[in-house]
């Protein structure tokens, strides 16, 4: 849907998993299919809690850019406190990172991903698109952080469209 760049570090984890949600309005979801699942080391049995997270995480960048909510979900926080994460220190450069204290889980590498964003400060410009019909992730780039669309060409245009029709009736 969108032609802006990938979200930086591992919030590119977190775009990749919020955008699996391909058609808001039918549902279609590239969770279901087994490339997909693989590619996040899930199984079915782990579609139920993804999609959860997945929807919170929504929320949560909907947040980022003034937006409500697009339906109840269960709060980011609440899923991600489920992961402990430990400093990790790396003995050649001595750099260090927070990491999940145990297992490589979807949840987990989330959570290893929100804590570095927050170390970076990157991300409360994590955001996801306002218009309803869409919801995709994306990392606004724009100097002043007030971007409102996954793509100005598509979401935005047609929004400007309907405010400009809506003028002239």
């Amino acid at each position: 849907m969108s032609e802006r760049a990938p979200a930086p570090d591992g919030l590119a984890l977190i775009e990749a998993l919020v955008n699996t949600l391909l058609d808001v309005g039918t549902g279609a979801d590239s969770l279901d299919t087994p490339q997909v699942r693989a590619h996040f080391g899930l199984t079915e049995e782990d579609l139920p809690a993804a999609r959860e997270l997945r929807e919170s995480l929504r929320a949560t960048l909907l947040a980022h850019a003034g937006h409500p909510p697009h339906r109840a979900v269960t709060p980011l926080g609440e899923l991600l406190a489920a992961v402990p994460l430990v400093v990790t220190v790396d003995p050649a450069d001595g750099s260090a990172a927070l990491a999940p204290a145990r297992g490589g889980s979807l949840l987990a590498r989330v959570a290893a991903a929100v804590a570095e964003a927050l170390v970076a400060g990157t991300w409360s410009r994590f955001k996801a698109c306002e218009a309803p019909d869409c919801h995709w992730a994306y990392y606004d780039r724009s100097p002043a952080g007030r971007g409102r669309w996954c793509s100005m060409q598509v979401c935005g245009a047609r929004a400007k469209m309907r405010r400009y029709r809506a003028k002239e009736s």
